[in-house]
């Protein structure tokens, strides 16, 4: 394993599969981040997950023990309401995605409506309750001329005992019966997501490293915007993974606590 040798400025952690899975810490993920805060090293979480809001997954951390301020904190909804206020303000959405996500556009001054002929851009998401009828009017809006944007493509999302499908399934219907391609995709690995991130924490981006269980997001991510990135193989990827991929993380780590052990 590959494990880092030196404490870095900024870490920049995924959540799901690197911080927690389900409901609980993963192991050394507390006194980890912990350790780092106490050596003055700026932490902020990164998710491609728009099923709760940053308020919400600001409150999870705290009950999980990791007291962390909400703009800490910054998912796929969120870059995605920037992403549209910028290029599309005020533009009426029809939303393939869950009651978290649906609120955060209405508060930001979207329109959302199921009227195919009335819609923008169809957003579609992680949505634990797609159906045809959502499928339906997808079509019909794309069809009549909306624009096609989606929050994440992650395949799926780890839970404890496995995973659930996650946006890349709600993107490959929609794609597959319009012929249209997503226009773009704004959470990781995605420039937008990595300005966002950078940004907010105020540093360049050699000073910081990027700390996820996928290659394909996290760790790919990182190394496009100058970051150093850090594997761990305590969610989604297995260390066999390694071998035939072209992404080639900096460092791999079996748990956190690898991040500082070698310091």
């Amino acid at each position: 394993m590959r494990k880092p040798s030196r404490l870095y400025a900024g870490y920049i952690f995924d959540l799901d599969g690197t911080v927690y899975l389900g409901d609980k810490l993963l192991p050394t993920a507390a006194e980890t981040i912990r350790y780092l805060r106490q050596k003055g090293k700026r932490t902020v979480f990164l998710s491609n997950n728009p099923t709760r809001t940053r308020q919400a997954y600001a409150a999870k951390l705290a009950r999980l023990g990791l007291i962390t301020p909400e703009p800490d904190v910054i998912n796929s909804s969120y870059v995605l309401v920037d992403f549209l206020q910028k290029r599309m303000p005020g533009a009426k959405l029809f939303i393939v995605g869950e009651e978290s996500l649906r609120q955060e556009c209405e508060q930001a001054g979207f329109v959302l409506t199921d009227q195919a002929k009335q819609v923008e851009a169809v957003i579609a998401s992680f949505d634990r309750t797609f159906d045809y009828p959502k499928l339906q009017i997808a079509f019909d809006a794309i069809r009549n001329g909306a624009r096609f944007f989606a929050t994440n493509a992650d395949r799926f999302c780890p839970v404890p005992g496995g995973g659930e499908p996650d946006a890349a399934a709600m993107i490959a219907a929609i794609a597959a019966c319009t012929a249209v391609p997503v226009e773009a995709v704004v959470g990781k690995p995605s420039v937008y997501m990595a300005e966002a991130v950078l940004d907010h924490i105020n540093l360049s981006a050699e000073q910081c490293l990027m700390i996820g269980d996928r290659l394909e997001t996290d760790v790919l991510m990182g190394l496009n915007a100058g970051m150093s990135g850090a594997l761990t193989l305590t969610g989604a990827t297995p260390e066999s993974a390694l071998a035939t991929s072209e992404i080639k993380p900096t460092y791999v780590l079996r748990q956190l606590a690898d991040l500082v052990e070698n310091v």
